[in-house]
């Protein structure tokens, strides 16, 4: 007899819901009578979670922003504590977002609630002792990087590598037949343009990646734009003669013969589409500084930091000029053995990754836990 178990999953921003939203699929695929409730957005909503708060209300990214935005996510932290206690879960379920989930997950734990968590924060990035923390507050722990048990493990902390959710997300995708026609494009080739799926990102990225327009004639750009966050918000890139295609992210990948990526999820899942990319970033030079100060890893882009070396290069900060993105591009659309370097360290990324179903797993193991207690 399947039980109803009540679990509380949180997650903070795009990424992290579609991640959420698949974990909470194979939940409810091995148990329908499972009451879900937390905070997340329109992808967990769409998958039966129950939202107490949307997490566009409390997204706030860089040093210097959470600073400024503190109160804000001060007052949702409470509105969710409360929450959770009025809700009363047999567990919460954590996913990504470490600033805010670290927080609950401590919470819990003066509450007695286990804590799963799902994509754990990045803690091998900068302030690596915070590994301590996630081994104090938390019970269980799944992994969607391949390199992250070996660190763990180095405080003694046990991860389940559960293998990564952007295989499963493109192994179920199908391209549109007629996507060119669908979206009026011209039959030119494409270069896509990924400037994140935040505000903040999309502000800071996409006036540089319009300059190259002018550098590259013969090509047609493409922004990936989210359409939860309104129009408005690409019209340099419009006013630019820059086409948006709203939440078609993968379809653009497997038409494009290049793109221009902003760091984070994005990365990784243009290398497994194996389109050749130039990773780039640019934040507030205080929270730049504050940054550079911390992370105590060689590359920010997951494609680099799952090959442990140099498969794409990064222009960050000041080196994200308009000069070094079109000597890139170049490099990219020109040089045949520079091109087939960066694929063959896409396949190595992939061998890396695995085979494993992660939603599918991490729901096993987070349910079995449940029936053992």
């Amino acid at each position: 007899m399947l039980k109803p178990y009540k679990l509380y999953i949180i997650s903070g921003e795009r990424s992290g819901d579609l991640h959420a939203s698949n974990l909470v699929r194979s939940l409810v695929q091995i148990n329908s009578e499972l009451k879900i409730r937390g905070m997340g957005g329109s992808y967990s909503k769409e998958a039966g979670v129950e939202l107490a708060v949307d997490y566009a209300e409390v997204a706030v990214m860089g040093f210097l922003e959470v600073v400024l935005g503190f109160r804000k996510v001060l007052k949702y932290l409470k509105l969710v504590k409360n929450d959770i206690l009025s809700f009363r879960p047999e567990a919460i379920v954590l996913v990504d977002y470490g600033g805010f989930n670290m927080k609950i997950a401590a919470f819990a734990k003066e509450n007695k609630i286990p804590v799963h968590y799902y994509i754990p924060p990045k803690v091998w990035a900068w302030n690596q002792k915070r590994a301590l923390k996630l081994k104090a507050n938390t019970h269980y722990i799944y992994s969607i990087l391949p390199f992250e048990p070996a660190f763990f493990d180095k405080y003694d902390l046990k991860v389940n590598y559960v293998g990564n959710p952007l295989l499963d997300e493109i192994s179920k995708f199908q391209p549109h037949e007629f996507f060119y026609q669908k979206n009026e494009l011209s039959y030119q080739p494409i270069i896509a343009l990924l400037p994140g799926s935040r505000r903040q990102e999309i502000n800071n990225m996409l006036d540089r990646m319009v300059e190259l327009v002018k550098e590259f004639p013969n090509a047609q750009f493409v922004i990936a734009g989210v359409k939860d966050l309104g129009s408005e918000i690409y019209q340099r890139g419009v006013d630019g003669g820059i086409r948006v295609i709203y939440d078609q992210t993968y379809d653009l990948l497997s038409h494009a013969i290049a793109a221009v990526v902003t760091s984070g999820t994005a990365t990784l899942e243009t290398a497994l589409f194996r389109v050749p990319q130039v990773v780039v970033y640019r934040t507030s030079s205080i929270s730049y500084a504050i940054a550079k100060n911390l992370i105590r890893v060689p590359f920010i882009s997951l494609v680099n930091l799952i090959a442990d070396k140099e498969v794409v290069k990064e222009l960050i900060q000041n080196d994200f000029s308009i000069l070094n993105l079109k000597t890139e591009l170049q490099q990219i659309l020109g040089n045949q053995i520079y091109k087939g370097y960066m694929l063959q360290g896409y396949d190595l990324i992939k061998e890396q990754l695995g085979e494993k179903s992660a939603s599918d797993t991490a729901a096993k193991l987070i349910l079995g836990s449940l029936n053992k207690k």
